[in-house]
């Protein structure tokens, strides 16, 4: 960041701008344009209120914004990653076991995210076993032959003879 404020600073200089002249034109404290030149980022209340004003600052300065903001966000990169260069290259060229992965820190950048396995094979499965029993029921069902329902009622008399009852 030090560097981006310098070439930033620098640049001002040549222009032949001074910091009061330059906050008074953005409109902004010059305490924070000079935050900025110095590299000091704590003097903001958060990281997208500082790239704001650096991106203010690039464009009133006659400066490419999207460049100088390229730069800032190489170094909030290199200030927020706690993985090298190096892991994340040999990490893309899978070039690092498995257990030595385990043993890094996790980070977003390197983070390989395991397929999902998909249930819909399953449930198709089950779907389509159920649907072969149904089927199965309804043919044997159609096809059985139907045993005769007796509706009459048989006596025995005393004398041992079976008659119906009407």
């Amino acid at each position: 960041m030090k560097e981006l404020g310098e070439y930033l600073k620098k640049t001002r200089i040549d222009n032949g701008v001074s910091i009061d002249e330059a906050a008074q034109d953005l409109n902004i404290d010059d305490f924070l344009l000079e935050s900025i030149e110095e590299g000091n980022t704590r003097a903001f209340k958060d990281v997208l209120s500082m790239k704001d004003r650096i991106k203010e600052y690039a464009k009133y300065l006659g400066l490419k914004p999207e460049d100088v903001i390229d730069e800032f966000n190489d170094y909030l990169f290199e200030k927020t990653s706690k993985i090298s260069l190096k892991d994340i290259e040999e990490a893309e060229n899978g070039l690092k076991n498995k257990q030595d992965e385990t043993k890094k820190i996790s980070s977003p950048y390197t983070l390989v995210k395991p397929k999902k396995k998909s249930k819909k094979p399953i449930i198709y499965g089950i779907l389509g076993i159920a649907l072969l029993i149904i089927i199965v029921l309804i043919i044997f069902s159609i096809v059985r032959p139907k045993k005769e329902i007796i509706t009459k009622e048989l006596k025995v008399r005393s004398d041992g003879e079976i008659y119906e009852l009407a």
